[in-house]
């Protein structure tokens, strides 16, 4: 088969969704505005002019011609773009058959921040990519719930999770040099989160739940992995709160180290303030740790609170710093809650499952 995927070449997601069809033997190209190299794929850059950051988008779809002789040269058996209000529209733009469109979150969440212009303009687009899509994947019922909202008939929506890979995430990852290699004491017990640095992502939160948390735990250590806008802003908070001895900004690093992070640590938090299926969470259950989440729909689907882990208020210091508290004293608790997230991932998020799925679905569009 013959796939064609407009994506982010850039982003993890587009690198693990395209890897499987790469290995099964299919012919893979992917379009992107982003430079990328995905192995044993053929990857389209569409170079912009360097202008400024707000002339970006008009760029983009001042280059829908480019992108339709780029397609029409391809011949795929499968048009698949990712990220309704970017790749999603181009896409539709290109009027290009069978297309299958991959829902990813944030880009059909409404984020309330916006101004009601530019979510009513949002709001035609998505309806407008929606209704000319063949196939709409999302990650989650509560997305499934708003893409139908833009028009999408139930028939045509399919959940596909994007999966982890089991061998790479799991809990025998551990290694006697993992807290000797990152200067934390021997004896602390370690608390990750693995969101990037934005303000969506609440990772002031963390910080300013530490204090409360070694008042009672005084060995513990919080590390930080990701890159974002708020770096020296957390970074701040954490000297102004004397607490930058007991956390590490470790920063991006590649996939296979945040197995390895993952594996060797003791709770893992997201405090995100809007997600749908988070990937980051579904790495973090599949290494067997209990989690401890905000209270957002896309977390209640994998997190039952005091089941497998810690469903909580955003933006709540305290009761994040209570709960932690409760895992690092409770070993036996946080065991049972690891090891019941890892049978989780195992039925519901298993990579090689859930890219299955797709297959069928391309074999079914394409038939």
């Amino acid at each position: 088969m013959r796939i064609c995927y407009l994506a982010n070449a850039s982003s993890i997601h587009t690198h693990k969704w395209v890897r499987y069809f790469v290995e099964k033997g299919h012919e893979v190209h992917v379009i992107s505005f982003e430079n990328g190299q995905i192995e044993g794929t053929t990857v389209h850059t569409l170079k912009l002019p360097v202008l400024v950051r707000s002339a970006t988008f008009p760029l983009k779809l001042a280059s829908i011609y480019r992108m339709k002789m780029l397609i029409r040269n391809i011949k795929p058996d499968v048009l698949h773009a990712h990220y309704v209000t970017n790749y999603g529209l181009f896409g539709a733009l290109c009027n290009y058959k069978p297309f299958v469109l991959t829902a990813l979150g944030s880009d059909i969440l409404s984020v309330q921040t916006e101004s009601p212009l530019i979510r009513g303009i949002k709001k035609l687009i998505k309806t407008y990519v929606v209704k000319n899509a063949d196939i709409v994947t999302v990650d989650s019922r509560s997305l499934m719930k708003e893409i139908i909202k833009f028009g999408a008939p139930l028939e045509k929506v399919k959940i596909i999770s994007h999966g982890v890979s089991l061998n790479e995430f799991n809990p025998n990852k551990k290694f006697s040099l993992f807290k000797k290699n990152l200067k934390i004491p021997p004896e602390s017990q370690v608390v990750t989160s693995t969101r990037n640095l934005e303000k969506v992502y609440d990772v002031e939160t963390v910080i300013k739940a530490i204090p409360n948390v070694i008042k009672v735990k005084p060995n513990v250590h919080f590390l930080v992995i990701g890159e974002g806008t708020q770096k020296k802003y957390l970074q701040k908070i954490a000297n102004s709160l004397n607490v930058q001895k007991y956390v590490t900004f470790v920063g991006k690093i590649p996939n296979e180290e945040v197995a390895k992070f993952l594996a060797n640590s003791n709770i893992y938090v997201s405090t995100s303030l809007s997600d749908s299926t988070s990937v980051s969470l579904l790495e973090a259950m599949a290494a067997q740790l209990p989690a401890v989440v905000t209270d957002i729909e896309g977390n209640r689907e994998w997190i039952k609170n005091g089941e497998n882990g810690f469903v909580i208020p955003k933006s709540n210091p305290e009761i994040l710093a209570e709960k932690i508290g409760l895992l690092l004293d409770d070993e036996k608790t946080a065991e049972k809650f690891g090891a019941c997230n890892r049978k989780i991932v195992e039925e519901k998020a298993n990579y090689n499952k859930e890219m299955a799925k797709v297959v069928k679905i391309y074999e079914q569009i394409t038939a």
